[in-house]
């Protein structure tokens, strides 16, 4: 019984790739960690913990939802037949519970933290969740992913203080792109298939060399914005080598991914950058505490 409990979860935990919570997760806690430091604002480890809680709620509920509105679509894909849903190692109404009863715990963790992240939280989750259905109707669905993530940043600085400030808004505009610019370079993988099915990815509108070049600016965009927060700050030497690390496995993945070459999207992908995210994550906090 308690081996089926935990294979059970292991799956449900695989559907909503659960590891990847290293691309927001660190930004979230950048958010938090300014918040407190350049507001001198209590240290509540209470609200801490709420803060991690309303990123895994929010990114279950999300991922979960997206595996269930994109069950046919996934199930056409060779790359995405095997996803928990069209193999059918988790059932579709099985998974939509799922989401919402993530969705209700979201509402619940942001409650007991200020009355503006709650009276906000409907809004992210119609952004979260409204993600799924944009790639049928528009291009800027990778943009809308990343907004979607960039909500980490600015949701944890607003548990803090219950204010806003352009700090995070800067590094939400960090996550915004750098999320953009790299869910295009996945989603070459999908370019025939998404104009099989006239899904609008940017691969599938304008091709992949054209692709590569929007992805380009999108992450010249994010050096932008990772650099103004720490001017804006004053933030000292941790900060700035933080950043160049960020910035060049950033500029790194785009050598590993070439449009007739593919075969290294995932090191680029999931490896890359959620290193990136960590190291960047890492340095910020220590520059805060002892820069």
């Amino acid at each position: 019984m308690m081996k089926k409990s935990f294979n059970r979860m292991n799956n449900y935990l695989s559907m909503v790739k659960f590891s990847h919570t290293v691309f927001a997760m660190p930004f979230a806690l950048i958010g938090f960690f300014i918040a407190v430091r350049l507001t001198e604002a209590e240290l509540n480890y209470v609200t801490f913990i709420l803060v991690i809680l309303c990123m895994i709620f929010a990114r279950n509920a999300a991922m979960a939802f997206n595996r269930y509105a994109d069950k046919e679509i996934d199930g056409k894909n060779p790359r995405t037949a095997l996803r928990e849903i069209p193999a059918g190692i988790i059932k579709a109404r099985s998974a939509l519970p799922f989401v919402i009863i993530n969705v209700i715990l979201f509402f619940i963790a942001t409650y007991f933290i200020n009355r503006l992240t709650f009276r906000l939280s409907p809004i992210a989750v119609l952004i979260i969740l409204g993600y799924s259905f944009t790639k049928k109707f528009t291009s800027l669905s990778h943009l809308v992913l990343g907004l979607g993530l960039s909500l980490a940043p600015i949701g944890a600085y607003l548990a803090v203080t219950g204010r806003f400030n352009i700090i995070p808004v800067l590094y939400s505009l960090v996550v915004l792109f750098w999320v953009g610019g790299f869910d295009i370079i996945y989603s070459l993988q999908d370019e025939k298939f998404d104009k099989s099915l006239q899904l609008k990815s940017i691969p599938a509108v304008i091709g992949k060399k054209k692709a590569m070049w929007v992805s380009n600016i999108f992450h010249l965009l994010t050096a932008g914005f990772i650099i103004t927060p720490g001017l804006i700050a004053h933030l000292g030497a941790y900060y700035w080598t933080g950043s160049a690390i960020f910035l060049i496995l950033l500029t790194y993945q785009h050598f590993l991914v070439k449009p007739n070459d593919l075969s290294r999207i995932n090191l680029a992908f999931f490896t890359t950058n959620g290193i990136a995210s960590i190291i960047f994550a890492l340095f910020t906090i220590l520059d805060l505490y002892i820069g």
